[in-house]
């Protein structure tokens, strides 16, 4: 199979499936999500990404229709049955299906969606412009919501102006960006933003850091401003399906490029750990 699509319990391909006119998402967005990449058929830290998804289904009370350790085999299984050697790897729950109300049922139970398509990293070593707009989502923003049209728009606004990414700001504070992480080098310091409500506690993120204290690279969570950011030696944005991308131009002045050393450092730690999880033998193949 090329692409695959999952709801609940039935397996088609995306075109083949089709979803109750009462499912909660069709009204409300009611419904949380995760997405990582699948690399030699295996699902890139699959536990951590799991241990995210659990917590903003029960942060909005959704109760997913499976146990985590249930669901992660259910992934690998469905990651096993589709063509290619690196994949774009997605699930959701929603809340359930039922007659249009905004309050639900206690015992409604989510319905599981999980879509695998084929997916190709982005080169690292590849700048990538950004631009910066104000963050004006609302204040749960750790929950991994389908609530995202201000994300969409953002992206779209970064297109239009031949941007790769858009950095949310709240006045003058950095948080994170449409759909990725930033953080920045600084006289060979990692700053990045806490895992506040902000923000989305990125996984790849997270495992950033990890890089950074294995290297001995300092780094310090506490947020920075728009200022320090343009001033930063590098910026890195991180998502789960590119990891360590760095920025050459911010609204169009350029930035970063003055730390190269270790931000490659931390570029060949972070993909040397994407390689030993999946066994594959390069980023791109």
């Amino acid at each position: 199979m090329k692409e695959l699509a999952y709801y609940d319990g039935t397996i088609g391909t995306p075109d083949e499936l089709t979803i109750p006119f009462n499912d909660r998402v069709h009204f409300f967005g009611d419904g949380v999500y995760d997405a990582t990449v699948g690399g030699n058929h295996k699902v890139y830290l699959l536990q951590d990404h799991l241990d995210r998804f659990y917590s903003s289904a029960k942060a909005l009370d959704i109760k997913i229709p499976m146990e985590k350790e249930e669901f992660g085999e259910l992934l690998t299984r469905l990651l096993s049955m589709v063509e290619g050697e690196t994949h774009f790897v997605y699930w959701q729950v929603t809340r359930g299906a039922g007659t249009r109300n905004h309050t639900f049922a206690d015992d409604m139970l989510g319905k599981l969606w999980v879509m695998i398509r084929p997916n190709r990293l982005k080169d690292p070593e590849v700048p990538v412009s950004l631009i910066t707009r104000e963050d004006t989502r609302f204040y749960h923003c750790n929950i991994k919501t389908l609530n995202l049209i201000p994300s969409v728009m953002a992206s779209q606004k970064a297109k239009e102006a031949g941007a790769e990414e858009t950095i949310f700001h709240r006045g003058e504070i950095v948080t994170e960006c449409a759909h990725s992480n930033v953080s920045i080098l600084k006289d060979g310091i990692f700053y990045s933003h806490p895992n506040d409500t902000m923000i989305l506690r990125g996984i790849s993120k997270t495992h950033m850091i990890s890089a950074c204290y294995r290297l001995g690279i300092p780094v310090i969570e506490r947020p920075f401003t728009l200022s320090e950011l343009m001033d930063a030696d590098e910026i890195i944005v991180t998502s789960s399906s590119n990891f360590c991308l760095h920025a050459n131009q911010i609204d169009g002045k350029p930035v970063g490029g003055k730390d190269p050393k270790n931000l490659l450092l931390i570029q060949d730690e972070v993909i040397s750990e994407y390689l030993a999880y999946t066994g594959k033998k390069s980023l791109f193949d």
